[in-house]
C-alpha cells in the first residue's frame, strides 16, 4: 500500500441532521482534525453552508447542514473518516472527492466560491424570472390585457346558433 503513503488532496462534502445542535458539529469537525492530522494531513478549509433543502428526503427529512472541506491527506485518513462517518448517526451523507494534485487548495476553493456565487446569481435571475411569469398569469386570469384577443363584445345578440336541434330554448 505505498499508494496509502502519498499526501493527496480531497474535498469533502457532508450533510448533518438538521437537529445536531452547533456543539455536537464542533465535535464533530474537531474529530475529523485529529483524525486527519493522526494521520499528517493537513486542513485548509472548512466552510458552513447552512440549513438547505436536501434534493431527495432522507430518513424522511427534508433539510440538513451542509459542510464543505478542503484538506490534505493519505489514503489511510480518507478509509479512517469514512468509518468514523458511518458510524455517527448524525451524519446523512458524505463524499470524498479526490482533487487534481497540479491546482492549490487555495485556487481550488477561491474558484470554488465563485462558481457558487455564479450559481447563486443564476438561480436569482431564475426566480425573479419565475416571479414576474406568475405576476403575468394573475393579471390575465383577473381580466386583465386579453392580449390579440380583443374585447368580445355583447354576446346577448347571438341568436340561435341552430345547433341545438328540437330542445327548448335556454331560460
Amino acid at each position: 500500500m505505498a499508494d496509502a503513503k502519498i499526501r493527496r488532496k480531497y474535498e469533502l462534502v457532508v450533510i448533518l441532521h438538521p437537529d445536531a445542535s452547533e456543539e455536537e458539529q464542533k465535535t464533530f469537525f474537531r474529530k475529523n482534525r485529529e483524525i486527519v492530522q493522526s494521520f499528517s494531513g493537513t486542513i485548509n478549509h472548512l466552510d458552513s453552508w447552512g440549513k438547505r433543502k436536501l434534493g431527495n428526503p432522507i430518513h424522511r427529512l427534508a433539510r440538513g447542514n451542509y459542510f464543505h472541506m478542503t484538506f490534505e491527506a493519505t489514503g489511510d485518513c480518507i478509509h479512517e473518516l469514512e468509518r468514523t462517518m458511518r458510524i455517527n448517526d448524525r451524519v446523512l451523507r458524505f463524499q470524498h472527492t479526490r482533487l487534481d494534485d497540479r491546482e492549490s487548495l487555495p485556487k481550488f476553493v477561491e474558484n470554488f466560491k465563485e462558481a457558487l456565487a455564479e450559481t447563486a446569481n443564476r438561480e436569482r435571475e431564475r426566480e425573479i424570472k419565475n416571479q414576474q411569469r406568475k405576476a403575468m398569469r394573475a393579471e390575465a386570469m383577473r381580466g386583465g390585457d386579453r392580449g390579440d384577443r380583443g374585447d368580445r363584445g355583447d354576446r346577448m345578440d347571438r341568436g340561435d346558433r341552430g345547433d341545438r336541434g328540437d330542445r327548448a330554448p335556454r331560460q
